[in-house]
């Protein structure tokens, strides 16, 4: 009898013990949902379950016409760090009997801080996330609590598609996950200093054409072709600017010519007409009056005869030199106006102007 009891119960200890590690592998498998029983059956549990859910949660409310404070919800950190499951899950059977070893208690705050440094240290927030090869970029972010970084949404297809909470790199089981943001801030940040440097360059660009378009090149051929440049521009404005109105022209033109055919008679009428002799004589006893004894140009003496001719001195000539006289009655030395005239370049007769009065002339040579 004793036998047959002892046999009996360590039947009974096997049979609990299997029954123990099948309910742990279906819980870590993630098959809670799976059961022996008719599906019927436990589709009306869950639906008397819900109705009494509601039934507890219902609660009567009073309408006073009074109303409600509004209050603005609140916005959460965008870069807010937070544990997905901080709770551990209940023990399971095998676990409480002490077959498996119960799930590791939950992370404190310095122990993730350590984490994330090692996570830190390996780089792995800017190396691609291990499941796709992607960039993280801006996209949800775990960090495990073996240190490694993957997608949210990777990690939880792999999770759905393994039917298993394991850590696709290093294998731990039962790990701990928490959401954190160091790819979105990598990325932030590679993106502003992408924003940075092509906005510089385009500065730097701008500000080289521009003194491409002011200083000439070194190069002959390029500074040939600067120049070339400039002055195809300077004459694309000039005839952009210029009035194209061929009746304004003509009329502009016509207006010049006659201004200047009405000068040109004014000096005809000065300069054309010959003196006579009764003017010459006018004009030397004019000469006369005004006693002039040397010549303006040189500066040195006039012809003694030429000045006793016009009564200014009585002694003889000691060496004759020939002395003009113009119709303004100045008196110069023939030699210096005729070099006079031939430095004044822009001067032609009749159109020679007086050293003096810079009036029109003509001019007859005295003799000694």
């Amino acid at each position: 009898m004793l036998k047959h009891k002892d046999h009996s119960s360590k039947k009974d200890n096997l049979a609990i013990t299997a029954v123990a590690l099948q309910d742990h592998i279906l819980h870590d498998l993630q098959l809670g949902n799976l059961s022996i029983a008719d599906n019927s059956k436990t589709e009306v549990r869950k639906k008397e379950n819900k109705a009494k859910s509601l039934k507890r949660d219902a609660k009567a409310v009073v309408d006073t016409g009074l109303k409600k404070p509004t209050h603005s919800p609140r916005v959460e950190d965008p870069e807010r760090e937070y544990v997905l499951d901080p709770t551990p899950p209940p023990l399971t059977l095998a676990q409480k009997l002490g077959l498996i070893a119960p799930p590791p208690v939950p992370l404190s705050s310095e122990e993730w801080e350590s984490v994330k440094q090692r996570s830190v240290l390996h780089g792995d927030s800017m190396q691609p996330c291990p499941i796709c090869r992607e960039e993280f970029e801006l996209h949800p972010q775990v960090l495990l609590s073996c240190s490694h970084v993957f997608h949210r949404a990777c990690l939880q297809g792999f999770e759905r598609f393994t039917n298993k909470k394991t850590c696709p790199l290093c294998r731990k089981n039962q790990y701990q996950t928490r959401v954190i943001h160091d790819g979105a801030r990598l990325f932030k940040a590679k993106c502003a200093t992408r924003i940075q440097a092509f906005w510089r360059g385009y500065v730097v660009r701008k500000w080289y054409r521009s003194l491409r378009q002011a200083v000439p090149p070194t190069d002959a051929k390029l500074r040939k072709k600067f120049f070339e440049e400039k002055f195809i521009e300077i004459s694309h404005r000039i005839l952009c600017s210029y009035d194209t109105n061929i009746e304004e022209l003509f009329s502009e033109i016509d207006h010049c010519l006659a201004v200047n055919r009405s000068v040109l008679q004014q000096l005809d009428e000065k300069c054309g007409q010959e003196l006579t002799e009764e003017d010459w004589e006018k004009i030397q006893v004019q000469a006369a009056h005004r006693e002039i004894c040397e010549c303006s140009i040189c500066l040195t003496p006039l012809s003694l005869d030429v000045q006793a001719a016009l009564g200014t001195s009585s002694h003889p000539c000691p060496r004759p030199r020939a002395t003009v006289l113009l119709s303004c009655a100045h008196l110069f030395h023939h030699t210096c106006l005729q070099a006079l005239e031939e430095f004044s370049v822009g001067d032609r007769s009749p159109f020679h102007v007086c050293p003096l009065c810079r009036s029109c002339y003509q001019k007859k040579i005295l003799e000694c």
